[in-house]
């Protein structure tokens, strides 16, 4: 059996070991004086866009209102135009940087549906490549990432910088 070297460096996530209550993530971001402390790469006072701190692959974004509802239907017309623009602009930004083979874009509503933080909704941005699953996440509760976070932000938030104000304009 031959093995094969890979010159990645993984990092190791795992879940959170803490009961104790953190607040809410995206609340906490909107409001942050520090962005990298929040992952934080994209804030108006509408919408914001931070790294996920227990990524599924590199560069696995959330999307997210700045206003603490956990509904779609709960949202302003302006949130919800600001919500669709960012994550395409998102997208994009993560196809110019990664190259990814695909995306899963998606949503969890409840505790029931999955969601981790289920009284704030927010979009997932998830770059794919052809054979980056694997079974840490199901049996370990443990995910492999090839980039630490730090990394991550350091190479999206120049990009993020520039998104363009008439995404959200009506």
């Amino acid at each position: 059996m031959e093995v094969l070297f890979t010159p990645w460096r993984f990092s190791y996530l795992t879940a959170p070991k803490s009961d104790a209550p953190q607040g809410c993530i995206f609340c906490n971001a909107a409001t942050s004086s520090s962005p990298r402390d929040t992952l934080t790469l994209f804030r108006n006072e509408l919408a914001l866009v931070m790294l996920n701190r227990y990524p599924y692959t590199n560069g696995h974004l959330m999307v997210a209102p700045v206003a603490h509802e956990a509904r779609l239907f709960d949202s302003t017309d302006a949130s919800l135009r600001a919500l669709i623009g960012l994550t395409a602009e998102t997208q994009r930004i993560l196809s110019d940087v990664y190259h990814p083979d695909g995306f899963n874009v998606g949503m969890n509503f409840g505790q029931v549906a999955g969601a981790g933080v289920a009284d704030h909704y927010h979009m997932h941005i998830v770059p794919r490549w052809s054979g980056d699953s694997n079974f840490m996440t199901v049996t370990a509760r443990t995910r492999l990432v090839p980039e630490e976070l730090d990394v991550t932000f350091d190479k999206l938030e120049p990009h993020f910088k520039n998104i363009r104000e008439e995404l959200f304009q009506s």
